[in-house]
């Protein structure tokens, strides 16, 4: 049986068919696709169910990327350019702490390694452009930004990708602090794109997106660690 996968996912309002701006619990293909072709079996976890007991069945979590986390979970008062989604963060900190308890393995993408971070007591950036001077990072809405990243040596991100790489971006926050986690990734601009906890079974990171970029290794690294 492949390892079972669990996906953190979006509510947002949908059209398909007939239905026009109906609620769903929703996901991009892109993250089912790269967990499949990594050789896992993809589920989706709704946003605002906080019975961790789903994690029994699972042999892996795969936190999703989507809106900015609350930045109540890491002490601060929302930026004006901060939107949030509350039962997402109810939902995943719950399943993320739960599984932080078991040693299940986690591949934390965007949002996710941003999440990561808050709980491990980091903190974010909250609007990038306020910090960096630049929107590199997310370039137009829609438009993914594309650039250098660089890797610490030995890290389990150096491992799959190398000490350099080019990764594409989309996103307007950042991690400032990562808390009690590692950080072993960095883009040019000295932004922290990678973060790790080397105590845990497997626990990543990452700020870009691979799911869009058709890179598998970070979903296969998750599906190997879950498999074991």
């Amino acid at each position: 049986m492949r390892p079972i996968i669990g996906i953190t996912s979006y509510r947002e309002p949908a059209s398909w068919g007939i239905w026009r701006d109906t609620a769903a619990d929703l996901i991009p293909h892109s993250y089912v696709r790269a967990v499949t072709e990594a050789g896992g079996r993809a589920v989706l976890l709704p946003p605002d169910d906080g019975d961790t007991g789903v994690l029994r069945a699972l042999d892996g979590l795969l936190l999703a990327g989507g809106a900015d986390i609350g930045p109540g979970l890491y002490g601060a008062e929302p930026d004006a350019a901060t939107g949030t989604r509350p039962d997402r963060d109810a939902g995943e900190v719950a399943l993320l702490t739960a599984a932080l308890r078991t040693g299940l393995p986690i591949l934390g993408v965007c949002r996710g390694m941003q999440l990561l971070a808050a709980v491990h007591g980091g903190r974010l950036h909250q609007h990038l452009p306020d910090v960096l001077g630049h929107e590199k990072h997310r370039p137009a809405p829609g438009v993914f930004g594309a650039h250098g990243l660089r890797c610490a040596a030995g890290s389990r991100i150096a491992a799959l990708l190398g000490p350099e790489a080019e990764v594409n971006t989309y996103h307007h926050q950042g991690v400032a602090d990562p808390g009690r986690l590692t950080a072993t990734g960095w883009a040019d601009d000295g932004l922290i794109e990678a973060v790790e906890d080397p105590a845990h079974p497997f626990l990543l990171g990452v700020q870009w997106h691979p799911e869009e970029a058709g890179d598998l290794r970070p979903f296969a690294a998750l599906v190997d660690a879950a498999r074991a």
